[in-house]
């Protein structure tokens, strides 16, 4: 009982909420980089939320069922097709032996998700199933999806056919603007690094992957070129020599030696990974009150979200 991956797509992973408490050794979190498309997917599914699905980047993947269940696509807006025919994303749909569903290449945003009804069953390490390919863990094989990989799953049947109202869905673009609590190396910053920071435009370079994202930009200087290595933070902005920034993403290392002009909210990294190279970035400034009044909001608004079943597709 299984679903089969026929083409893998670009790069195509395994992933869970991530392997947390690890740090100490060595271990980064991984995870999905789009937690809400991520979190929306095990909604619609009626999953646990740390269920294990798969976070696919540009499109490409093509899977063949060899179970009856359920599957729900999130994020980017990737094309689906199920047996040839185009299915809407944001629902879930009911598969059968022998199904082929199949994801084109992303039209807007870079990441989604596709989960099956009660996830992936695959053996956690270190307490996670996340995919980490720098480490090797994770996953099948601590790898990329590759052709003929068998994913198991278990049968299932009587789950509604749920959808998330249009009006409720992420829209994707090609620019955002990422709010950023400032760090205690900021005082390294001037004045004037500080305003060129917030007030010019960056560009995500080629350079952009699960462990961050390099933008270019005007260089930003500081009056120190390194530190003691330590902790690094989930959305932390790095400065090297270059002064061009890195936002670092969920496979970043556990410790590193850059400053940093502060950290990105994490509501916001999931907008800063569905960029393609040569999208705009914009920062702003935001204090820790402001930056935790936005996630208490943001997890009642995901509470509050309506999932109408289908009429009538009730399985």
């Amino acid at each position: 009982m299984s679903l089969v991956v026929r083409q893998p797509g670009l790069l195509s992973l395994l992933q869970d909420r991530g392997r947390f408490g690890q740090h100490g050794i060595g271990l980064t979190t991984g995870g999905p980089l789009d937690t809400e498309a991520f979190a929306l997917c095990q909604r619609l599914l009626g999953n646990a939320p740390d269920s294990t699905l798969i976070e696919t980047s540009f499109g490409g993947l093509e899977l063949e069922a060899r179970v009856a269940t359920f599957v729900c696509v999130t994020g980017a807006s990737m094309p689906l097709t199920i047996n040839g025919r185009t299915q809407a994303l944001w629902t879930v749909h009911r598969i059968e032996p022998g199904d082929r569903i199949s994801l084109g290449y992303a039209e807007a945003g870079c990441r989604s998700y596709l989960g099956v009804a009660d996830g992936f069953d695959i053996p956690p390490q270190f307490g996670s199933t996340a995919t980490v390919l720098r480490e090797k863990l994770g996953g099948l094989r601590g790898e990329k999806l590759a052709p003929g990989d068998v994913l198991p799953c278990a049968a299932t049947s009587g789950r509604p056919l749920l959808q998330l109202p249009p009006a409720w869905r992420p829209h994707y673009q090609n620019q955002v603007t990422l709010r950023v609590i400032p760090g205690y190396q900021q005082a390294h910053f001037s004045r004037l690094e500080q305003r060129r920071f917030f007030s010019h435009r960056f560009t995500v370079s080629d350079a952009c992957d699960r462990m961050g994202y390099r933008l270019e930009g005007p260089a930003i200087r500081c009056d120190i070129e390194g530190i003691l290595s330590e902790g690094i933070c989930h959305g932390a902005i790095q400065i090297p020599a270059d002064g061009q920034p890195i936002v670092l993403l969920n496979d970043r290392q556990t410790i590193g030696g850059y400053p940093k002009i502060g950290a990105v909210l994490s509501l916001d990294t999931a907008a800063l990974a569905q960029l393609q190279p040569g999208g705009s970035v914009y920062f702003a400034a935001i204090s820790p009150h402001d930056a935790h009044n936005a996630l208490h909001l943001a997890q009642a608004r995901l509470s509050c979200v309506p999932m109408p079943e289908r009429p009538h597709e009730y399985q």
